[in-house]
């Protein structure tokens, strides 16, 4: 794994590099980012809305017909997964036409 570093003298103000050096001295600092600017899971790399389609097709397959057993199969999960998709799908869909006729 490369580790990409900064030399706190070149990026710090020197009278935050000063009180830092207080605390830490010549080791490796890792600042994490500030949760606003953190990605949640899944978006950067587009699995997050891959998967919110999937459910969406399994959530409008079920009304469809198509069985639990089914479903698990084409979409290689288990039945236990399908039910919480559907769950969860039933939620949402629940939620949204609640706040619609607000």
């Amino acid at each position: 794994m490369l580790v990409n570093y900064k030399n706190g003298k070149d990026v710090l103000p020197p009278r935050l590099l000063k009180e830092l050096q207080r605390y830490i001295q010549g080791e490796l600092l890792y600042i994490p980012k500030s949760e606003k600017s953190r990605a949640l899971w899944g978006e950067l790399s587009g699995t997050r809305t891959s998967i919110a389609k999937r459910n969406q097709e399994i959530y409008y397959m079920h009304h469809k017909g198509h069985s639990i057993s089914d479903l698990a199969k084409t979409y290689y999960l288990s039945d236990e997964s399908i039910r919480k998709i559907l769950s969860k799908m039933r939620a949402s869909y629940r939620e949204a036409a609640a706040t619609a006729s607000e």
